[in-house]
């Protein structure tokens, strides 16, 4: 066929086709057809969300994620309609805040270059000992993917914007005293109530269970029934920690590493500098004039601090006389760093560098030299560390050689248990859910149940369960999934239907009783016949600890008792029993001397549901397209 192709390719329609391609192209350019493309996920108003913004977005969240959660993400992401929502809820978050920045747009809030200054100045991640460093400030947003500072600056900018508004919206709402003295009574409140519990067990021999309606329920509910699939597997383990305890570490081992790795314990030379920078402009020479003027007037005995707060372009530093800090290689221009290391005495002042950002003139104002550690003070880490270290090159020798042997020979785990010094085991029973380590981890379930363990017989590859755990497993036994036969099952769901029946019973007869009682009559022998009485509770609180919480919530809604009607009703508890509950008084709750804390509490309520009541109204007037969002094959 490809042959066919070939020739057919060499027919004079397939060139004038091809032609018309090529003059398309020319014409129009590769470009455009791309371009054209719309790849967002999302226009809100007219703008679009783009697929990068979103995909940035989500694995950003699905990283907090996993860090928040650690192995128990692995399960939650292995569920798809897990992953579903998480991508709709990413979505979600992206389009209020495309609505958010309109909304600032339109509302003119506008964020100065000074104020973004000020902010970068006073963010922690910023600071050193408390005060802004230049080339940390530059080291940590090239970390965040930000390698122009002016990039950082613009994302300030627009998430500024985002919080003016936001502080705009909540600083109008605030909690008045007396709503919160309201809602710390009605929180304080106590309640005389009494309440008479009936045991449904008293109602179990008054029932009975047909076969025809134990088949009918098992029918209706075979899904309950279910098995999972489990298998026994055999396995063969290498474990780090294991190799570790047959190491022995001499000091002449840990002498050798600390020789070989001599630069890990020396304290590189620190060097503080200071800088003037005078940028480019639009007249290059100019600036050069101007810096070599700098120049002179320093040769002169100028203070270099007092020029640097007044010409110098970098106003961080400028502020602080030109300082930097102390210098960090590969942060700054290469030009720049040579001339810093070229500086040999505290106080010199380079010749004029020229960098990307414009000419610079430096100063150095610190030199600490470089200092070793001595063997004597790192010799027990050191000797911790080796054995680690030759431990782990062991594990993975040994890695190495459980795969291949696995491999080589599929049919057997011993060839391999053999080379590792290890013995295969026997699992016990273990199904996809609920299983102890190293069988909870994802990656081991779906070893266990994969085709070449299940259908091929064969063993699995290697597994890496962690960076200091490994193993193969093999098939040992395997019990399919299977609905439960009926006989296995009766007497359970006969169990259940009794409790059923004998629960309604109860019902029943606590209706009654809540009849009669709203009528007025006693009901003291009706309780005495069910084998109850009445147990009352005087100042009763919304969590009291010796009172059934369903009672305790029921006996909170129910209405304040008045003359001649009676305040009760019934409750099913969770053991199965029900009560009948009635209120006899309501005592007003006292108010806390904290009431300003209320106060600050309701006011933060009031805050965030203004806030997103906001949101909600934007997205309601709005114009939104978004597109279905599927989880993509590659991720990480």
């Amino acid at each position: 066929m490809l042959e066919r192709i070939r020739e057919n390719s060499q027919g004079m329609t397939a060139k004038i086709i091809l032609g018309f391609i090529i003059l398309t192209f020319a014409i129009a350019g590769i470009g455009s057809y791309t371009n054209n493309v719309d790849t967002s996920v999302a226009e809100v108003n007219g703008e679009k969300i783009s697929q990068q913004a979103f995909e940035q977005a989500y694995q950003a969240q699905r990283n907090r994620m996993a860090q928040q959660f650690g192995d128990m993400f692995d399960t939650l992401a292995s569920n798809p309609a897990y992953l579903a929502n998480l991508r709709n809820g990413v979505l979600d978050n992206l389009i209020n805040e495309k609505l958010l920045d309109q909304a600032a747009r339109d509302l003119a809030i506008r964020i100065s270059d000074e104020e973004i200054k000020k902010t970068i100045r006073n963010m922690e991640e910023f600071q050193i000992d408390g005060q802004f460093d230049n080339n940390r400030y530059l080291a940590v947003i090239n970390q965040s993917g930000f390698f122009q500072s002016s990039d950082f600056r613009d994302y300030l900018r627009v998430e500024m914007a985002r919080r003016q508004l936001g502080m705009a919206l909540v600083s109008g709402e605030f909690g008045l005293p007396y709503q919160a003295e309201q809602a710390e009574k009605l929180r304080n409140q106590t309640r005389d109530i009494k309440y008479a519990v009936v045991d449904t067990e008293q109602f179990k021999s008054q029932v009975d269970v047909s076969e025809e309606e134990i088949a009918t329920y098992y029918q209706d509910n075979e899904d309950r029934f279910q098995t999972q699939e489990k298998v026994k597997v055999d396995y063969v383990m290498v474990d780090v920690f294991d190799i570790a305890k047959d190491i022995d570490v001499t000091e002449e081992d840990a002498k050798a590493y600390y020789e070989e790795n001599i630069a890990s314990f020396t304290k590189e030379e620190q060097r503080r500098i200071s800088h003037i920078l005078i940028e480019f402009g639009d007249d290059k020479g100019a600036a050069e004039q101007e810096i070599r003027t700098l120049a002179n007037r320093i040769a002169e005995g100028a203070d270099f601090a007092e020029l640097a707060k007044e010409f110098s372009a970098d106003t961080f530093s400028g502020e602080n006389g030109g300082d930097l800090e102390y210098l960090e290689l590969g942060v700054m221009d290469e030009a720049f760093e040579q001339a810093a290391l070229n500086l040999e005495k505290v106080n010199d002042v380079s010749d004029v560098v020229e960098s990307e950002f414009g000419y610079h003139l430096i100063k150095l104002t610190e030199l600490k030299a470089a200092e070793t550690q001595a063997f004597e003070d790192v010799k027990e880490e050191l000797m911790a560390q080796v054995s680690e270290s030759e431990a782990q090159n062991k594990f993975y020798e040994l890695q190495q050689e459980l795969a291949r042997l696995s491999f080589e020979f599929p049919d057997s785990l011993e060839d391999a248990a053999g080379a590792v010094n290890a013995e295969v085991k026997t699992s016990d029973w273990l199904g996809r859910t609920k299983q102890v380590a190293p069988f909870n981890n994802p990656k081991v379930v779906d070893a266990m149940f994969s085709d070449i363990v299940l259908s091929e017989n064969l063993n699995s590859d290697i597994i890496e369960v962690s960076d200091n755990l490994a193993m193969v497993v093999r098939l040992n036994e395997y019990q399919e999934a299977k609905t439960r036969p009926l006989a296995e099952v009766s007497e359970t769901i006969k169990t259940q239907l009794i409790a059923a029946k004998a629960s309604a019973k109860a019902e029943e007869a606590v209706d009654m009783i809540l009849a009669s009682y709203k009528a007025g009559e006693d009901v003291s022998a009706q309780a005495e016949a069910l084998g109850t009485s009445f147990i009352e509770k005087a100042a009763a609180t919304r969590f009291s600890a010796d009172v059934d919480s369903a009672i305790s919530r029921l006996a909170f809604t129910l209405p304040h008792p008045v003359e001649g009607k009676v305040s009760a009703d019934t409750v099913s508890l969770r053991n199965g029993q029900v009560a009948v509950v009635e209120v006899t008084a309501v005592q007003e709750g006292t108010v806390s001397p904290t009431l300003d804390n209320v106060v600050e509490q309701q006011g933060a309520s009031l805050s965030q549901a203004s806030y997103v009541a906001y949101v909600e109204s934007l997205r309601a007037k709005a114009k939104i397209t978004r597109k279905t969002l599927s989880e993509p094959a590659n991720v990480f």
